[in-house]
Protein backbone atom coordinates (compact mmCIF):
# COMPACT_ATOMS: atom_id res chain seq x y z
CA UNK A 1 0.00 0.00 0.00
CA UNK A 2 1.19 3.49 -0.81
CA UNK A 3 2.43 5.39 2.28
CA UNK A 4 1.84 8.92 0.96
CA UNK A 5 -1.53 10.05 -0.33
CA UNK A 6 -1.14 11.57 -3.82
CA UNK A 7 -3.17 14.56 -4.94
CA UNK A 8 -5.58 14.43 -7.90
CA UNK A 9 -3.05 16.05 -10.23
CA UNK A 10 -0.59 13.22 -9.54
CA UNK A 11 -3.24 10.57 -10.20
CA UNK A 12 -4.24 12.36 -13.42
CA UNK A 13 -0.58 12.26 -14.49
CA UNK A 14 -0.55 8.48 -13.89
CA UNK A 15 -3.72 8.14 -15.98
CA UNK A 16 -2.11 10.22 -18.75
CA UNK A 17 0.16 7.20 -19.36
CA UNK A 18 -2.79 4.99 -20.34
CA UNK A 19 -3.50 5.00 -24.06
CA UNK A 20 -6.83 4.30 -25.72
CA UNK A 21 -6.62 0.77 -27.19
CA UNK A 22 -8.49 1.84 -30.34
CA UNK A 23 -6.63 5.12 -30.90
CA UNK A 24 -3.22 4.58 -29.27
CA UNK A 25 -2.07 8.13 -29.92
CA UNK A 26 -4.60 9.38 -27.32
CA UNK A 27 -4.37 9.04 -23.58
CA UNK A 28 -7.60 8.42 -21.72
CA UNK A 29 -7.16 11.92 -20.28
CA UNK A 30 -6.89 13.50 -23.75
CA UNK A 31 -9.90 11.45 -24.85
CA UNK A 32 -11.85 12.95 -21.94
CA UNK A 33 -13.29 9.74 -20.52
CA UNK A 34 -11.90 10.19 -16.98
CA UNK A 35 -14.63 12.14 -15.21
CA UNK A 36 -13.49 12.17 -11.60
CA UNK A 37 -11.13 10.76 -9.01
CA UNK A 38 -12.14 10.02 -5.44
CA UNK A 39 -9.43 9.24 -2.92
CA UNK A 40 -10.20 8.82 0.75
CA UNK A 41 -7.54 7.26 2.93
CA UNK A 42 -6.32 4.31 0.82
CA UNK A 43 -9.58 3.91 -1.12
CA UNK A 44 -9.21 5.05 -4.71
CA UNK A 45 -12.06 5.31 -7.20
CA UNK A 46 -11.68 6.38 -10.82
CA UNK A 47 -14.91 7.46 -12.56
CA UNK A 48 -15.02 7.00 -16.33
CA UNK A 49 -17.57 7.60 -19.10
CA UNK A 50 -17.39 5.66 -22.39
CA UNK A 51 -17.33 7.51 -25.69
CA UNK A 52 -20.57 5.67 -26.41
CA UNK A 53 -22.51 3.16 -24.31
CA UNK A 54 -21.46 0.10 -26.31
CA UNK A 55 -17.76 0.92 -26.60
CA UNK A 56 -15.90 -2.42 -26.62
CA UNK A 57 -12.66 -0.81 -25.42
CA UNK A 58 -14.02 0.13 -21.97
CA UNK A 59 -13.27 -3.23 -20.34
CA UNK A 60 -9.68 -3.02 -21.57
CA UNK A 61 -9.41 0.59 -20.40
CA UNK A 62 -10.72 -0.35 -16.94
CA UNK A 63 -8.14 -3.16 -16.75
CA UNK A 64 -5.36 -0.81 -17.83
CA UNK A 65 -6.41 1.70 -15.16
CA UNK A 66 -6.40 -1.02 -12.48
CA UNK A 67 -2.91 -2.16 -13.55
CA UNK A 68 -1.56 1.40 -13.58
CA UNK A 69 -3.02 2.18 -10.15
CA UNK A 70 -1.67 -1.12 -8.74
CA UNK A 71 1.78 -0.17 -10.04
CA UNK A 72 1.50 3.02 -7.96
CA UNK A 73 0.44 1.21 -4.78
CA UNK A 74 -3.34 1.07 -5.21
CA UNK A 75 -4.13 -2.56 -6.10
CA UNK A 76 -7.74 -2.23 -4.92
CA UNK A 77 -8.61 0.79 -7.06
CA UNK A 78 -12.26 0.74 -8.06
CA UNK A 79 -13.39 1.76 -11.53
CA UNK A 80 -16.90 3.19 -11.80
CA UNK A 81 -18.52 3.68 -15.19
CA UNK A 82 -21.20 6.33 -15.53
CA UNK A 83 -23.29 6.91 -18.65
CA UNK A 84 -24.90 10.21 -17.69
CA UNK A 85 -24.07 12.80 -18.65
CA UNK A 86 -23.17 11.20 -21.96
CA UNK A 87 -19.63 11.67 -23.21
CA UNK A 88 -19.10 14.44 -25.72
CA UNK A 89 -16.17 15.37 -27.92
CA UNK A 90 -16.16 18.67 -26.02
CA UNK A 91 -14.44 16.71 -23.25
CA UNK A 92 -11.44 15.93 -25.48
CA UNK A 93 -8.39 18.09 -24.93
CA UNK A 94 -7.14 20.38 -27.68
CA UNK A 95 -3.85 18.49 -27.44
CA UNK A 96 -5.75 15.25 -28.09
CA UNK A 97 -7.52 16.71 -31.12
CA UNK A 98 -4.17 17.84 -32.54
CA UNK A 99 -2.70 14.38 -31.90
CA UNK A 100 -5.60 12.81 -33.82
CA UNK A 101 -4.88 15.05 -36.81
CA UNK A 102 -1.15 14.27 -36.73
CA UNK A 103 -2.00 10.56 -36.54
CA UNK A 104 -4.15 10.82 -39.68
CA UNK A 105 -7.62 10.94 -38.10
CA UNK A 106 -9.67 14.06 -38.65
CA UNK A 107 -10.60 15.47 -35.23
CA UNK A 108 -14.22 16.26 -34.38
CA UNK A 109 -15.59 19.55 -35.59
CA UNK A 110 -16.80 22.12 -33.09
CA UNK A 111 -20.44 21.47 -32.26
CA UNK A 112 -21.66 24.76 -33.67
CA UNK A 113 -20.34 23.70 -37.08
CA UNK A 114 -21.57 20.20 -37.56
CA UNK A 115 -22.54 18.02 -34.62
CA UNK A 116 -26.26 18.52 -34.96
CA UNK A 117 -26.82 15.48 -37.19
CA UNK A 118 -30.36 14.95 -38.43
CA UNK A 119 -31.84 12.51 -40.86
CA UNK A 120 -31.19 13.54 -44.47
CA UNK A 121 -28.75 16.26 -43.37
CA UNK A 122 -25.76 16.73 -45.63
CA UNK A 123 -22.45 15.28 -44.46
CA UNK A 124 -20.11 17.59 -42.56
CA UNK A 125 -17.33 19.46 -44.35
CA UNK A 126 -14.43 17.58 -42.81
CA UNK A 127 -10.83 18.63 -43.40
CA UNK A 128 -8.47 15.96 -44.71
CA UNK A 129 -5.81 15.38 -42.04
CA UNK A 130 -3.24 14.59 -44.73
CA UNK A 131 -3.45 17.46 -47.25
CA UNK A 132 -5.77 19.92 -45.46
CA UNK A 133 -8.43 19.98 -48.20
CA UNK A 134 -12.11 20.36 -47.35
CA UNK A 135 -13.05 18.63 -50.61
CA UNK A 136 -13.95 15.41 -48.84
CA UNK A 137 -16.84 13.02 -48.86
CA UNK A 138 -18.26 10.58 -46.36
CA UNK A 139 -17.91 7.02 -47.62
CA UNK A 140 -19.48 5.32 -44.62
CA UNK A 141 -21.11 6.47 -41.39
CA UNK A 142 -18.84 4.01 -39.58
CA UNK A 143 -15.07 3.79 -39.92
CA UNK A 144 -12.61 1.52 -38.16
CA UNK A 145 -14.65 1.90 -34.97
CA UNK A 146 -18.22 3.03 -34.33
CA UNK A 147 -17.04 6.41 -33.01
CA UNK A 148 -15.45 7.23 -36.35
CA UNK A 149 -16.80 7.71 -39.89
CA UNK A 150 -14.91 6.85 -43.06
CA UNK A 151 -14.16 9.75 -45.41
CA UNK A 152 -12.15 10.18 -48.57
CA UNK A 153 -10.37 13.27 -49.81
CA UNK A 154 -11.32 14.30 -53.35
CA UNK A 155 -7.97 16.09 -53.81
CA UNK A 156 -5.33 13.66 -52.53
CA UNK A 157 -7.71 10.65 -52.89
CA UNK A 158 -6.65 9.26 -49.51
CA UNK A 159 -9.24 7.64 -47.24
CA UNK A 160 -9.26 8.69 -43.59
CA UNK A 161 -11.24 8.26 -40.42
CA UNK A 162 -13.11 11.19 -38.91
CA UNK A 163 -13.69 11.13 -35.16
CA UNK A 164 -17.40 11.92 -35.08
CA UNK A 165 -18.61 14.60 -32.73
CA UNK A 166 -21.28 13.77 -30.22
Amino acid sequence: MNETIPDKATIFSWLEEIKDPEVPVLSIIDLGIVRDIHLQDANLEIVITPTYSGCPAMDMIASLIKMEMAAHGYPGARITTILSPAWTTDWMTEKGKQQLKEYGIAPPLPKQQGCDQRLFQEAEAVQCPRCGSYHTQRISEFGSTACKALYQCDDCREPFDYFKCH
